[in-house]
């Protein structure tokens, strides 16, 4: 195998030598990507970085806020549902409402803590299913090639084709769904993105001597994609949630803003801003706080993201 890899070389005018030390220098990146030490090393140098730092600290406290909302109800002693119509529309600090309260006299804060907790959950949803469907289909084109290789891209082709507000808003508008059924519609577009990377990962991994070494030993197929190629995949997978998450926040927000998404009582922040929507004349608060929810955590995700990436590659040294 490696003898026919570096007459390869010779062909294009690659010397031998050079071939052989780059093919050694890729295997050794992907051997590096799999071990404990690698990610111990990635941490530090995610923590050199201050940016990336204060992001996963902003995302470790909106998580925190969102999934403890029935906290955040017990402190404000304000429920997401009921309000005092004699109440509505108070700007932030008056009486016990920190933000105010919305058209329905109901208290900005608790809505904002449990429509986080939904607009979260759709979009880590969403970048599950959507990884779930995308790695498999991106692993299967990547290892096996040809045939199949052809096949399941032309699909993934088909799909990135179809626009996708269009469809989005034709399936929302056929079903309405709840959560999950939202973070299922808003999948079923997202996916295309990872099975490609997938692929391209898998393709320059699967001829690597480690792995050339499994099947001498008579290892499966499916032993040698989860054993010996996902966990070098894995570094991938993590930056590509981080950078997905705020899409799929802006999607589910978009969706639920134009009345296809979430179904009103249950809060979102996408649902938030359209009922705040008639409402900015009277108090520019009702439509500014769930806006500057969705712009802090689309904002903290994608530089934590991009933070990730410079530390998960396995080219940069300490």
């Amino acid at each position: 195998m490696v003898q026919q890899t570096e007459i390869v070389g010779e062909s294009i005018g690659q010397p031998r030598s050079e071939r052989t030390q780059e093919t050694a220098a890729a295997d050794q990146r992907g051997r590096l990507r799999s071990t404990p030490g690698f990610y111990r090393r990635a941490w530090r140098r995610l923590r050199r970085d201050k940016v990336a730092m204060v992001s996963l600290g902003i995302c470790v406290f909106i998580l925190l806020f969102a999934f403890g909302a029935p906290v955040v109800s017990q402190i404000t002693g304000h429920s997401y549902e009921r309000g005092d119509l004699r109440s509505n529309l108070l700007a932030p600090g008056s009486d016990s409402y920190l933000l105010g309260t919305d058209a329905s006299g109901r208290d900005i804060l608790t809505r904002l803590a449990y429509g986080g907790r939904i607009s979260l959950m759709v979009a880590w949803l969403s970048a599950l299913v959507a990884l779930a469907v995308g790695g498999t289909v991106g692993s299967v084109a990547g290892y096996y090639g040809g045939f199949i290789d052809s096949v399941l891209m032309r699909f993934v082709d088909m799909i990135i084709a179809i626009p996708g507000i269009t469809l989005l808003l034709l399936l929302s508008t056929l079903w309405r769904p709840g959560p999950v059924g939202l973070a299922l519609v808003i999948a079923s577009l997202g996916w295309t993105g990872i099975a490609r990377l997938v692929r391209g990962e898998v393709l320059s991994l699967k001829n690597r001597d480690y792995v050339d070494a499994a099947r001498v030993v008579g290892a499966s197929n499916s032993r040698i994609i989860f054993r010996h190629i996902f966990p070098n995949v894995l570094s991938l997978i993590i930056v590509w949630i981080s950078l997905a998450i705020p899409g799929l926040i802006i999607a589910e927000a978009s969706l639920s803003y134009l009345g296809f998404g979430v179904r009103i009582p249950i809060p979102s922040w996408g649902n938030m801003l359209d009922e705040a929507k008639e409402f900015y004349r009277a108090s520019w608060t009702y439509v500014f706080i769930p806006g500057l929810a969705i712009y802090i955590t689309a904002l903290a995700f994608n530089l934590l993201g991009n933070g990730l990436r410079d530390a998960l590659d396995p080219r940069l040294n300490d």
